[in-house]
């Protein structure tokens, strides 16, 4: 990883112009596109160069103070700069910071919370969870017994297609889950952890909160925070925390001992310290004032961009959204468009999002019969609710005359232009 945006002009790179031809062409992508991918984000320059650091070079397996190498005395450092503003930025007692991605945080919570068999009720995947919440292509099915609670039937007249309550105490009740799960990777609302506790606490269950998405809203005080209700809290770095690809997880004291040993040994070897670096520095800076307006304005865009898809023709999965994402169901605009067609075409038109199912999607998960879309990359860019507003007509004008090669194309040259105004990295 190169330090430098303008990879054909590192020097370090020069020998393998192969690889810079293609960094060239990626950077070229993500600055002339718009990126509306939920679970994406620009990083600062500054998280970028941590990650191209000598720290790549340190095997360190286990914690600081506690290493199975010698050398790693700076490299304690560094995790314990990571560890401490991480607990600061949340207000936790506990931080694990060498988890390589959610997927691991969250199987490692499994592990330092439950035995293999034990039974977890978490969010069915067709209705907003995530793929470790007990899908059956995921290894946490295999281990775990997984029973799964939803939204409530759509509702066109009120308040649908939220979180059932009601059906995730009675499973619960009915069959005595030993840790539940709240949290999301295609959910447009506020997750209440207080209920989801209660509920918990009723059933002598643990309490998992996977927030994976919202990690940088909650750090912003943009939306309610987990920390201190929830018995472990999972999440990445690289979403609408803007930081390097990679997991973390909190929890409290008294849990910290199982939490650590199930990421080491448990499940993984060497952490990645110059990726553990390059989190410290995005901890520093979500803890600057600057960052809570920044994740407020996430919302805001979310929102402004909901109001235009909707004044656009598309409903939207619970009517709206409290945080960065946008669940269209495509049904209703055209019955005979999936979601896959619908991201193929857009990415064509220079907007990248992804298909996404719906509650109850007759269409597989290959195909849906929706699409996602998020606010935070074009957030990180300057952007605020007129743009949301331009991207949503751009986006109807796509789908409706998707078939119409040229007017695909003339979409594809005013979201060039837009984001020609808003460089990712204007200063390179």
């Amino acid at each position: 990883m190169t330090s430098s945006l303008a990879a054909s002009t590192n020097p370090a790179l020069e020998a393998d112009p192969a690889l810079v031809a293609l960094l060239d062409a990626e950077l070229a992508r993500q600055e002339s596109t718009l990126q509306l991918i939920a679970s994406e984000n620009f990083t600062s320059r500054a998280v970028l160069a941590a990650s191209g650091t000598v720290l790549t070079n340190k095997y360190s397996e286990g914690y600081p103070g506690r290493r199975y190498y010698g050398g790693n005395q700076v490299i304690d450092e560094v995790e314990d700069l990571a560890r401490e503003r991480l607990k600061q930025l949340f207000g936790a007692e506990h931080a694990n910071v060498q988890p390589h991605a959610g997927a691991n945080a969250n199987l490692a919570a499994y592990m330092a919370l439950l035995d293999a068999g034990d039974t977890i009720l978490a969010m069915r995947l067709d209705h907003g969870g995530h793929l470790t919440h007990g899908s059956p292509a995921s290894i946490t099915s295999k281990v775990w017994n997984f029973v799964s609670y939803g939204v409530t039937p759509r509702n066109d007249a009120g308040p649908g297609e939220v979180i059932d309550f009601d059906q995730v105490r009675d499973l619960a009740l009915q069959h005595k889950p030993k840790l539940i799960v709240a949290g999301s990777t295609a959910y447009a609302r506020t997750i209440d952890a207080t209920v989801f506790r209660q509920i918990a606490d009723e059933v002598g269950a643990k309490l998992m909160f996977d927030a994976a998405h919202p990690a940088g809203l909650i750090a912003g005080g943009a939306h309610p925070s987990p920390v201190g209700i929830a018995d472990v809290v999972t999440f990445t770095t690289h979403k609408t925390l803007r930081g390097p690809r990679g997991g973390a997880i909190l929890c409290s004291a008294e849990l910290a001992k199982k939490v650590d040993g199930a990421i080491f040994p448990g499940l993984q070897g060497g952490p990645l310290e110059h990726t553990i670096a390059a989190k410290a520095v995005a901890f520093l800076e979500a803890l600057q004032p600057s960052f809570s307006t920044y994740a407020h304005q996430i919302v805001t865009n979310a929102k402004a961009m909901a109001v235009a898809l909707q004044a656009e023709g598309f409903r939207l999965v619970s009517g709206g959204t409290d945080n960065h994402m946008v669940l269209v169901d495509l049904t209703s605009f055209d019955a005979e468009l999936t979601g896959k067609e619908a991201q193929e075409v857009l990415d064509r038109a220079g907007i990248t999002c992804n298909r996404n199912t719906i509650p109850d999607d007759p269409r597989s998960p290959f195909v849906t019969s929706g699409l996602r879309f998020g606010t935070p990359a074009t957030t990180t860019t300057g952007m605020g609710p007129e743009e949301m507003t331009q991207i949503a007509a751009l986006v109807s004008r796509t789908l409706r005359h998707r078939n119409d090669a040229t007017a695909v194309a003339a979409v594809r040259s005013e979201v060039a232009a837009l984001c020609a105004g808003f460089p990712p990295y204007p200063e390179r």
